[in-house]
């Protein structure tokens, strides 16, 4: 059941970061076409596109998170002995899930609320921007949610005294020149 609900919010995740994304392509070309071309720049293009950022960014997060993309330095954590690898992802998976909990679900619920009582509205768009900010605590729940899954999955392999696999990151040829 668990399962279930985890690929469909996995898939709805995946599908909101691409059409913000695609929306975000989108407002920037129509940006340099009436920046270039038509010669007069649009007014709203520049506040929107920073907007889709925010939420590609805190949503691309989760993504992420999710999928094992997360930047991370593992040149230290890969010359540890297993069961420490599997004590510092329990480490690192705590402190996910913390991070969400307190600063982008608590948090981030307090910013929208906050915002949306006060009116605060965005220049050129007009749009109130507690409804933009509410890509914090959106991101915080799906990170907490994945993070305390990884945490759970990490522990049950400790306690059942499973090594974990050294962490093998390919780069393209020449990507470091």
């Amino acid at each position: 059941m668990y399962r279930r609900i985890r690929e469909v919010l996995d898939r709805f995740l995946e599908g909101l970061v691409a059409l913000v994304m695609g929306v975000l392509v989108v407002d920037v070309t129509w940006q340099v076409i009436t920046r270039f071309v038509l010669r007069k720049p649009s007014s709203w293009t520049e506040e929107l596109a920073t907007f889709l950022l925010i939420w590609v960014g805190l949503l691309g997060s989760a993504v992420a998170l999710r999928r094992g993309a997360h930047l991370g330095i593992d040149f230290f954590v890969n010359r540890m002995r297993p069961r420490n690898r599997l004590i510092t992802e329990l480490i690192v998976y705590a402190g996910v899930v913390g991070f969400s909990l307190g600063v982008l679900l608590w948090g981030g619920i307090g910013l929208v609320r906050t915002t949306l009582s006060t009116g605060q509205v965005s220049p050129a768009l007009q749009i109130q921007m507690g409804y933009v900010y509410t890509a914090v605590p959106i991101s915080g729940v799906f990170l907490t949610l994945y993070g305390a899954e990884f945490f759970v999955r990490s522990l049950t392999r400790l306690l059942r005294g499973e090594a974990v696999e050294e962490v093998k990151v390919s780069l393209p040829k020449g990507a470091l020149d």
